[in-house]
């Protein structure tokens, strides 16, 4: 599998790809850097910020937690020992008023923050970011993933 820089567009149609993609990622991440995860419903989102968090886990000798998409509360975090890692799912979210005592762009380098459907925040210009766009292609039957922004890191 390609390592991604800049601006990639990868092949993510099998779980092995997906899993492969996310560990390759981990490693541009040393905190204070925010990932929003656009596409559909299914597309593999969750599925790519499970195994990102899992790879963390592995690096620190800790055990592997469940990581689920946190659509009805909202807010799931997960305590490496380097970093507390924030996965936000914003699906149900309406209105922006409704995101702003969620604190998302909280100034700390211990943070690693995850973001599905990010479509209403306002990015911080200062935020170190990443987008991930999620895409089926090929009438559902391939999944791809866009990288914009990692030439930040």
């Amino acid at each position: 599998m390609p390592t991604a820089i800049k601006n990639s567009k990868i092949d993510i149609s099998s779980e092995k790809s997906t899993r492969e993609l996310a560990e390759k990622l981990t490693l541009y991440f040393k905190g204070g850097e925010y990932i929003f995860l656009y596409g559909e419903m299914g597309v593999g989102k969750t599925t790519f910020v499970k195994y990102f968090i899992n790879k963390f886990q592995t690096n620190e000798q800790l055990k592997l937690t469940e990581v689920t998409s946190p659509t009805f509360n909202l807010l799931n975090e997960y305590k490496t020992n380097n970093f507390v890692i924030k996965h936000y799912d914003l699906f149900r979210i309406k209105n922006i008023s409704e995101i702003k005592d969620l604190d998302i762009f909280e100034n700390n380098e211990k943070i690693i923050t995850l973001v599905e459907w990010p479509q209403l925040l306002k990015k911080n210009n200062k935020a170190k970011c990443i987008d991930l766009l999620f895409t089926y292609e090929n009438e559902l039957k391939n999944r791809r993933v866009e990288i914009k922004g990692l030439n930040l890191f």
